[in-house]
């Protein structure tokens, strides 16, 4: 009898062996979502995606500083014409790049130099009338950036004639080229830490915990989403959370058609991510969409594309300008909302369930 305890004792702890071994490679005691490789959606997320997108916008920044540099120089309309083009492309750009807030870009608050709005006009005139300032202060968010650019190429008078006037004084021409700098030495840090070693730091974290990059960046997707995307381009414009639109919250207040491509190219970089389509748009990868048909979330998967393809159809109805959306029908800006709601569920509740990742941010907005 004690011969055939021994036996089946070893029989037991092999097999409790064997049953560790096969909880899947690379895990870390979780079951299949840790199967799925992270590594590879890590790799094109960084290589084909991030790394480029953020290339790009560099070049697009240097052009912008160029650009003021030649126009501050030279006061002309045809400058202001040519450098007002170039804000509007590299707004277009930084688009591809905002919901990427992790890393440099994290440490350096890049999207916050960048982009708080609405602008602190105000401010801004103080800070260029004394020529005193310190733009790597944060409390000066709300005086630079693509808002502060916005204003003083298209706020500071009412025809071209006017804002190139403003130019004639030297504090309105150093302030506007220590706004287009700052915008370009802050992208470049962030440029250059991917091009540096931090691709490789993300790509190897391949940790299913709340600090591995998988975990990370879908947190800060979601919350890109839900706090810039929904909120900001259309939630505190629209007025939905006070009852009041505000037309002062619209992104690119000051330009007469931007805001709506800003909101279309920020939610075509959101479908495009989590469907791991590449920045060139040539390849996908291995994505979000990959991840839950791997755990057989096909269902959820096409749920969320299919309410993309909601929030884009609905999007046709607004004006290139979203203020005078907000002026003159909300009730189609309060639709865009209820439809970048929807979504919402789905990617903070159903897929980070099925993903089994935790939201760690909290929205101000309480939901």
């Amino acid at each position: 009898m004690i011969r055939i305890s021994k036996i089946l004792l070893i029989a037991s702890l092999v097999f409790t062996a064997c049953s560790t071994e096969d909880d899947g490679p690379g895990t870390d005691g979780g079951g299949e979502t840790n199967s799925f490789d992270r590594g590879a959606m890590l790799e094109n997320w960084a290589d084909n995606i991030i790394v480029p997108a953020f290339s790009n916008f560099k070049s697009s920044t240097q052009q912008l500083e160029d650009l003021t540099v030649a126009f501050t120089a030279d006061p002309t309309e045809e400058n202001l014409v040519a450098l007002r083009n170039q804000f509007e492309s590299s707004y277009i750009d930084f688009q591809t790049v905002a919901m990427f807030d992790l890393g440099k870009a994290e440490e350096v608050n890049f999207r916050r130099f960048l982009n708080t709005y609405p602008l602190a006009a105000s401010e801004v005139e103080n800070k260029i009338a004394s020529g005193s300032y310190n733009l790597e202060l944060p409390s000066s968010f709300k005086e630079q950036g693509f808002p502060a650019l916005d204003y003083l190429l298209n706020g500071i008078g009412d025809t071209n004639a006017e804002i190139v006037a403003k130019y004639s004084s030297e504090n309105y021409r150093n302030y506007l080229l220590d706004v287009s700098k700052r915008i370009n030495s802050l992208t470049a840090e962030v440029n250059s830490s991917w091009q540096g070693d931090y691709r490789d730091t993300f790509v190897s974290n391949t940790s299913s915990s709340s600090t591995g990059s998988v975990d990370k960046l879908t947190n800060k997707y979601i919350m890109y989403f839900e706090a810039f995307l929904r909120s900001g381009k259309i939630g505190y414009p629209s007025g939905v959370f006070t009852g009041t639109p505000s037309p002062i919250n619209v992104e690119a207040y000051y330009s007469e058609n931007l805001s709506k491509d800003l909101y279309l190219k920020a939610l075509q970089s959101t479908i495009d991510f989590f469907n791991g389509k590449s920045f060139s748009g040539g390849q996908t990868g291995k994505s979000f969409k990959q991840y839950l048909e791997f755990l057989e979330r096909e269902d959820l998967a096409s749920d969320i594309n299919s309410q993309f393809d909601v929030i884009k159809s609905q999007a046709t109805k607004l004006n290139a300008s979203l203020k005078s959306q907000v002026e003159t029908d909300n009730t189609v800006m309060l639709a865009a909302y209820d439809e970048l709601q929807k979504q919402v569920v789905l990617l903070k509740l159903d897929m980070v369930q099925a993903l089994s990742i935790s939201i760690n941010y909290v929205d101000s907005d309480g939901d």
